[in-house]
């Protein structure tokens, strides 16, 4: 337990600390970019805004999503650390676990809260918003999960950045389809199938994550 505390004060030190302010920063500014901009390529109207713009939040925060990939794993993994764990016996699972809560934390909850002006530019009601953010909160542990497991799985690759974008869309789609489709059914169900995927995907990603990177330390 001791172990797994000082790895997440570390992990989420390093994520929020001030040398990394502006890579954390870049994934809200974004977030909130799109927001700003899909009211003047769509138009101005109310209705119109209000019908898509939960929609327009859930393809805006898998959007950004992409953005710390690059960040999560590989410089750990170029400079040995991992390696220097593994020889004081702490399992790789065990790091990407943390890592992965590290991760949320840095990813989830600023997004959730840069809902609050985006959802104000896009005129969404109180309702909307309050879906929008539950499915979130629901959704943001597999989109971290999802992260994780592609930068792990490229970690060590050439364009292993780019690569990683392209794969996260297209796994991510499932938490897009429930989490946007909850603003359509009332809610409730859409956001127990994006929390039922994401615990899934939270369950995987550790040992998933771990097998990659061991293979890539022994590679």
């Amino acid at each position: 337990m001791s172990v797994a505390l000082a790895l997440l004060r570390r992990d989420v030190a390093r994520m929020l600390g001030s040398s990394r302010r502006g890579a954390t920063l870049l994934p809200l500014l974004f977030f909130i970019a799109v927001a700003m901009l899909f009211p003047f390529a769509v138009g101005p109207a109310p209705e119109l805004l209000a019908r898509t713009g939960g929609g327009v939040i859930w393809v805006a925060a898998l959007l950004a999503a992409i953005l710390p990939l690059d960040r999560l794993l590989a410089s750990d993994v170029e400079q040995g650390f991992f390696d220097q764990l593994a020889l004081r016996g702490v399992a790789e699972e065990l790091v990407v676990a943390v890592r992965l809560l590290a991760h949320w934390l840095s990813f989830g909850p600023p997004l959730m809260l840069a809902t609050l002006p985006a959802a104000a530019l896009l005129g969404l009601d109180r309702a909307t918003l309050r879906t929008v953010e539950l499915g979130l909160l629901a959704g943001t542990p597999g989109l971290a999960a999802v992260g994780l497991i592609i930068a792990a799985l490229t970690v060590g690759m050439r364009g292993g950045a780019a690569l990683s974008g392209l794969l996260l869309i297209p796994l991510a789609v499932p938490l897009l389809v429930f989490g946007a489709g909850a603003l359509s059914t009332g809610g409730n169900a859409g956001i127990a199938l994006t929390g039922a995927i994401s615990l899934l995907l939270v369950a995987i990603a550790p040992f998933a994550g771990g097998m990659a990177i061991r293979a890539a330390r022994e590679g």
